[in-house]
């Protein structure tokens, strides 16, 4: 099969890569880059184990292929946090206890950052609306809706309850 050429940022490094017209975006996530936080669920774009953010949008990479990734700036759960240190949000699950098995956990995490990044002020339902595309088995929600607040009222803290991203 012909190699196609894309090149896109993600978690903030330039990539150049060679890629075949039918593999999937998680594909080449996880078995090109060896970004394994991405997670495989349901295949089908139902769970969001595989959510990444692409262009500023939360997306299943299990239903895009790779070759709609070419120019694009793409997020996943490695790109979370840097220099060794947890992101606020990751930071809330772990203290919550809202990370039990993890399977979940990165793209509930990314659905949060995207959530705060837009809402820093949440309320519980549209905590509920903002993680909708995202199933977890283990924790019931409720430590995961804690995690989120938590999160919220660190980073609106940490602006002066400004909402501001970078106080």
């Amino acid at each position: 099969m012909s190699k196609l050429t894309i090149g896109f940022i993600i978690n903030g490094q330039k990539k150049i890569i060679e890629t075949t017209p039918f593999t999937r975006l998680l594909d080449l996530i996880r078995d090109d880059l060896h970004l394994t936080g991405t997670k495989e669920g349901c295949g089908k774009g139902e769970c969001g184990a595989c959510t990444v953010i692409m262009n500023g949008e939360l997306v299943a990479s299990c239903l895009i292929l790779a070759l709609q990734a070419d120019g694009a700036v793409i997020t996943t759960i490695e790109g979370i946090g840097s220099g060794g240190h947890l992101d606020p949000i990751q930071k809330a699950f772990v203290e919550t206890g809202a990370v039990q098995c993890g399977f979940c956990t990165p793209g509930m995490i990314l659905a949060a950052k995207k959530l705060l990044e837009e809402n820093p002020y949440p309320t519980e339902e549209e905590i509920k609306r903002g993680i909708s595309g995202n199933l977890c088995r283990c924790t019931g929600y409720q430590k995961i809706f804690d995690a989120i607040k938590l999160a919220a009222n660190r980073l609106s803290t940490r602006d002066g309850g400004r909402g501001e991203k970078d106080a």
